[in-house]
């Protein structure tokens, strides 16, 4: 399991309500059914994924995110999760508003396209950059919605969406440098956040 997904597994309080966005073949819901004994549903549309995850026993159903999350009535979730998936959305904006609207509380994680690597790849070769977390290259990425955390925080003051905690992940032996300039050192970034009070 991704270690993004893994590190905000003690974000989801024991016996919850999660919507996972975007659940892939249903990892992530299936472990924390099994070990925090939530209550999950997972959105898919990728049809392979889908039956990955109702073979491991997840609650799935198919929807296009990008079409809207309707169906689903205010704070019906505690957690509403989305991992990796902000990236490749047509209105990432219009999900996030959806997403603190569905739930108490949502966990956002993206990679950061403003890491130090991405610069000075693009700086020096003048080319989109290839890695291991975005290992596409740019006329076959899923990718179409570039973000740094400068970015996402940025949308959610405009959006009225309070941060409630953030963690980045970063290369090995640069985590001090990412807490101190999470925007040039954070490989991942990680966010909890909810609809803004008032």
């Amino acid at each position: 399991m991704r270690y993004d997904l893994t590190h905000i597994m003690p974000w989801v309080p024991f016996g919850s309500r999660v919507l996972d966005l975007g659940c892939g073949n249903g990892e992530f819901l299936s472990a924390l059914e099994s070990t925090r004994g939530v209550q999950g549903l997972g959105i898919e549309l990728d049809p392979d994924n889908l039956i990955a995850a109702a073979g491991r026993g997840i609650n799935v159903i198919q929807q296009d995110i990008d079409e809207g999350l309707g169906n689903f009535s205010d704070q019906s979730f505690d957690r509403v999760v989305m991992a990796h998936a902000l990236q490749v959305l047509q209105n990432p904006h219009k999900v996030l508003s959806e997403m603190v609207r569905i739930g108490h509380e949502a966990v956002v994680t993206f990679p950061n396209f403003g890491h130090w690597r991405c610069r000075l790849h693009l700086g020096f070769k003048g080319r989109m950059p290839v890695s291991r977390v975005l290992p596409y290259s740019w006329y076959d990425t899923p990718n179409i919605h570039f973000c740094t955390v400068k970015d996402f925080e940025a949308l959610c003051a405009q959006l009225n969406i309070e941060i409630t905690a953030n963690d980045i992940i970063a290369d090995p032996g640069q985590g001090l440098l990412a807490r101190w300039l999470p925007n040039a050192f954070g490989v991942t970034a990680i966010y909890r956040i909810r609809r803004r009070a008032g």
